[in-house]
């Protein structure tokens, strides 16, 4: 199992815009892929993983959802996002402990090319895959959820938001 290390919040590369899939790159969607079974694993959750977050600067995401879309996006790219949006507390592997709260649109339609070589549409109407969709290509352009932020005081620790039962005295 190739598990990868995550960069972390600060880590420069986080912010570089990653190049399109030229050739295959198997080695990096099964890294994708074990590092995302990996994390999850260890924390109890986690959705999507992108090649930047393990310093691969390819524009390839893998994607986990409970119960419903798994595998790999390559070069993909937003074909049709819905007017309507959503606030929610958004989360990275870049910066675990931190959450961010954040605006999305509640759908969106990616065109991707899968791990064959095959070219594929994901209609994600599902706000929760839509908005893990957008988080993922955000990635893919150097934006974290950071730089998102509906203020300046839109942040806040994952401790705290479970309430005074998760807190340490």
């Amino acid at each position: 199992m190739p598990v990868r290390e995550i960069l972390q919040l600060g880590d420069p590369r986080l912010h570089e815009r990653s190049a399109e899939v030229i050739a295959p790159i198997p080695d990096t969607l099964r890294d994708l892929a074990d590092t995302l079974a990996d994390f999850r694993m260890r924390t109890g959750f986690g959705r999507g993983i992108a090649a930047p977050q393990i310093g691969v600067l390819s524009r390839a995401i893998f994607i986990r959802m409970p119960d419903g879309f798994a595998g790999a996006l390559v070069n993909p790219r937003i074909e049709w996002m819905a007017p309507e949006r959503f606030e929610l507390w958004d989360d990275c592997f870049s910066f675990p402990d931190l959450l961010v709260r954040i605006s999305r649109a509640v759908a969106v339609r990616v065109a991707y090319t899968d791990e064959h070589g095959a070219p594929q549409v994901l209609d994600a109407r599902d706000p929760a895959l839509a908005e893990l969709l957008q988080h993922e290509l955000d990635h893919l352009d150097g934006i974290l959820a950071t730089q998102k932020a509906i203020s300046p005081t839109a942040f806040a620790t994952r401790s705290y938001l479970r309430g005074p039962e998760s807190k340490t005295t």
